[in-house]
């Protein structure tokens, strides 16, 4: 594994936690939105969730420049990992056995498709 594909996965992590902050800013957002448009222009944290979104894109973008997008993309699913940690953390959310064992799964999946290249 050469520096560009090192500097490619690195890029895909740091993507996917920020696009998961940013998932976290949406729920609360959404917290605070009404039926009228003023209520999702003037929503910081709605702001914030599409902006973390977006540099997530931005950054996932040249990613895969980098490496090969069937190497890349599992990466992303690491995405549920970050969420599950941060609704539990910010959001008092519980999580079950099924998680945990979804989790976990994709964790698997995650380093044998690492393994595999």
């Amino acid at each position: 594994m050469g520096m560009a594909e090192l500097w490619a996965i690195s890029l895909v992590l740091v993507s996917t936690v920020i696009g998961s902050v940013g998932s976290l800013f949406l729920k609360l957002g959404s917290a605070h939105t009404g039926s009228g448009i003023r209520s999702f222009i003037f929503n910081r944290r709605l702001i914030l969730g599409f902006f973390l979104y977006g540099l997530s894109a931005a950054l996932f973008i040249p990613a895969l420049k980098g490496g090969d997008l069937s190497l890349l993309y599992p990466l992303v699913s690491l995405a549920y990992i970050w969420i599950l940690l941060l609704s539990v953390k910010y959001l008092r959310e519980r999580i079950n056995a099924y998680r945990v064992t979804g989790i976990a799964l994709i964790m698997l999946g995650v380093v044998l498709i690492g393994a595999g290249s």
